[in-house]
């Protein structure tokens, strides 16, 4: 192999049609973030081991890592929400709260066993920091919801769990550390076959037996709430249950409720501490969305905050609408500037002025070849062509109708063509 002519595993390049979807999305989801008020920040591309290990979920292991001179370990941005809590930690007073950030940002992750995932990806979120409400739950879900259908994106749910309901019922099970441990591991892979018979050998309550078996099923409305609610009697659980139910109902009055759904085996990562959510859509087998509530992370950076947050996974995202059909039309050129040398400074200083007015013109450079111009801009699905003879006239060549129009440049300038 040439590795001048390939990149590595995991890592891709965009094309123009496929940077430019990209990029598109990805304003009409800044837009989004910017409307409820969130403001952008942005973390190095790399920064001390310490940032991450061990405060979040992700190992040493699914991290770049490398030395600096000075003998530093150092990695590549492993997650956002670790270096925002740093962030967070380092440039603000407890005063300053709530704090909204929001970034758009590449993160890197070693996948050992490869899958078709990413080692570079792009990932987009929110995290709201310093308020610890069912209102504050609700908002971040909303903003995950109408950040989708920003993108046209409809085929789409949210659902959604919480922590405390699960280690509620380990506890009620009265399982040992290790056992939880495995319970946790199982469930993450949804290996529920697993936790079933771990559960069954063990010496814990049927009611908590009977829940294992179900896990699977306990996804839905809030017919299933209802019955994990029968299954447990920890007040961990419980409370659990009722917290989701209180977001629920304020998730119903942003009128999206159609968009949510309740998942009671969604565990997530370490340092989640309460609502969970994920957001899955039909074309990807992967979430689109993560995100829920840490209220202990900061502590990792010597401040006592709660929090909550979501990131979007972009390039799944891409992949949910391409497989839906959804394409957001980007910016193009739509006109080609084309020029006699008699007619080449007014055309130059012409076209700045009608971009500065909204218009998309680009440049041609095959000269006044009117035949070689026409083709080309049929061939990039232009409109049409400006064709400056000199100072004072200037041809305008609609392709769609097939019509050429004779018009003077100060006529143009007014818009009266």
């Amino acid at each position: 192999m040439d590795a001048k002519l390939h990149t590595p595993e995991g890592v891709k390049d965009y094309l123009p049609y496929e940077a430019a979807f990209k990029t598109e999305i990805e304003r009409n989801i800044e837009t989004v973030f910017y409307r409820y008020g969130f403001l952008p920040v942005s973390s190095p591309t790399f920064e001390y081991m310490e940032v991450f290990d061990g405060n979040g979920g992700l190992s040493s292991k699914q991290m770049y890592k490398f030395i600096d001179r000075d003998s530093s370990m150092l990695v590549l941005r492993a997650d956002m929400t670790p270096a925002i809590a740093r962030i967070a930690a380092t440039a603000y007073e407890k005063s300053d709260v709530p704090l909204r950030f929001y970034y758009f940002e590449n993160v890197f992750r070693y996948n050992e066993h490869y899958q078709g995932k990413l080692r570079e990806f792009t990932q987009a979120g929110i995290e709201l920091i310093g308020v610890n409400s069912f209102d504050a739950d609700a908002e971040v879900i909303a903003v995950s919801v109408n950040s989708l259908l920003s993108c046209g994106l409809k085929d789409f749910k949210i659902c959604i769990g919480q922590a405390q309901f699960f280690y509620g019922v380990l506890e009620e099970g009265g399982f040992d550390k290790e056992t939880c441990e495995k319970i946790r591991k199982y469930t993450v892979k949804k290996d529920y076959s697993a936790v079933q018979k771990i559960a069954e050998e063990s010496d814990a309550p049927d009611n908590i037996k009977i829940l294992f078996k179900e896990l699977p099923l306990l996804i839905g409305d809030k017919k299933i709430v209802e019955r994990a609610r029968e299954l447990v009697n920890s007040d961990k659980a419980r409370g659990a249950l009722d917290d989701l139910e209180n977001v629920y109902q304020i998730l119903s009055e942003y009128k999206i409720e159609n968009f949510i759904s309740f998942d009671l085996s969604i565990i997530g990562l370490y340092y989640y501490t309460g609502i969970i959510f994920r957001g899955y859509a039909k074309g990807t087998g992967f979430s689109v969305i993560n995100g829920g509530r840490y209220d202990k992370l900061l502590q990792n950076y010597g401040v006592s905050s709660p929090a909550v947050g979501f990131a979007i996974k972009i390039n799944n995202l891409l992949s949910a609408l391409e497989s839906q059909n959804i394409f957001v039309k980007g910016e193009k050129a739509d006109t080609l500037l084309m020029y006699t040398k008699e007619g080449r400074a007014t055309a130059l200083n012409t076209s700045d002025e009608l971009r500065s007015q909204g218009l998309n013109i680009e440049n041609s450079l095959f000269g006044d070849d009117f035949e070689k111009n026409k083709e080309y801009a049929k061939k990039k699905g232009m409109g049409g062509i400006l064709y400056f003879l000199n100072s004072e006239d200037v041809k305008i060549i609609n392709l769609e109708k097939d019509t050429i129009s004779d018009i003077k440049i100060s006529d143009l300038l007014k818009g009266e063509v």
